[in-house]
């Protein structure tokens, strides 16, 4: 039996989630509450980070996903009840009671048997996916190449994007290519927002901005690009756009904390992107590294 514990940030979620649906094994969700002892720095296997823990009841699973610092406590306690535990983020303390750890470069862990290193983040993006989302825009296939894909995100820790930063990335990246698709996300901002629909009004583009109704083009629209603009707020979006062969140029939002920036720099060091505005990367292949610590679980014979 297999069990996901799913963190309340849907980022961090995504990353046990992806790991887990990449196994193509049954397994169990269970959503975590955390109260007001989550935050504390447990240094011995606990659930008393959970506000609830009725889903916390035999049989207990033979394997636990997981990830986020406040959820660490709680897969180091199902080991000690004969789960192994792959988990993903640094998780504080404990780190050797974990069977596999499945932490991002950028964060420069110190090498141990447990641990493995990848590139940005596991996410729930599959090849699959990907090729299916070709044939649900018909719309991208008519615009002029190359195509560009601008992926706006914003500030980590503030309200929006600033209007000025927004139209100059959308502006840089316009120069990339024959047209663009572009869409932003919550903390890009309607005023950032309306700022790159004027910046690109003579410039065949289109644009789908955060909560409009219909399908979500996300994924289409990295399936579709020749070039890729992804700013550096989200390690997720970076991670996903790693699983094409197009181009990954890094844009800055503003606001950017030491670890994006580490993110940004360990991807660029490892020939995998460059900084809009530099030269493109040199070609890759496809770079899926949730498909790879799948295959590292099956190697070890937990699934």
């Amino acid at each position: 039996m297999i069990w996901v514990l799913e963190d309340p940030r849907a980022g961090t979620a995504a990353q046990a989630l992806g790991m887990a649906e990449r196994l193509g094994q049954p397994f169990r969700r269970v959503p975590l509450r955390f109260g007001r002892l989550a935050g504390l720095p447990w240094p011995w296997p606990t659930l008393a980070g959970l506000a609830d823990r009725t889903a916390f009841t035999p049989p207990w699973p033979s394997l636990v996903f997981s990830a986020g610092r406040r959820s660490a406590p709680v897969s180091r306690w199902l080991r000690a009840r004969g789960a192994r535990t792959v988990h993903a983020m640094r998780p504080g303390l404990g780190a050797a009671d974990f069977d596999l750890l499945v932490i991002g470069a950028h964060d420069h862990p110190a090498p141990a048997p447990n641990v493995m290193l990848i590139q940005g983040a596991a996410h729930r993006l599959t090849p699959e996916a990907l090729a299916a989302a070709r044939a649900s825009f018909p719309d991208f296939a008519t615009l002029p190449h190359p195509i560009v894909t601008l992926l706006l995100g914003g500030p980590v820790r503030a309200e929006g994007m600033d209007p000025a930063c927004a139209a100059r990335i959308a502006s840089t990246a316009a120069q990339l290519g024959g047209s663009l698709l572009v869409t932003t996300s919550r903390r890009t901002g309607a005023a950032a927002t309306q700022a790159v629909a004027d910046t690109l009004q003579n410039i065949p583009h289109l644009l789908y901005p955060w909560g409009a109704s219909g399908a979500n083009p996300y994924a289409a629209m990295l399936a579709m690009a020749d070039i890729l603009v992804v700013t550096g707020d989200s390690i997720s979006m970076l991670s996903e756009a790693l699983m094409t062969t197009s181009p990954l140029l890094i844009a800055d939002p503003g606001g950017l904390g030491a670890r994006h920036q580490a993110v940004a720099q360990s991807l660029i060091a490892a020939g995998l992107a460059a900084r809009l505005g530099d030269p493109l990367p040199p070609p890759r292949l496809p770079r899926d590294e949730t498909a790879r610590i799948a295959a590292e679980i099956r190697a070890r014979g937990w699934a």
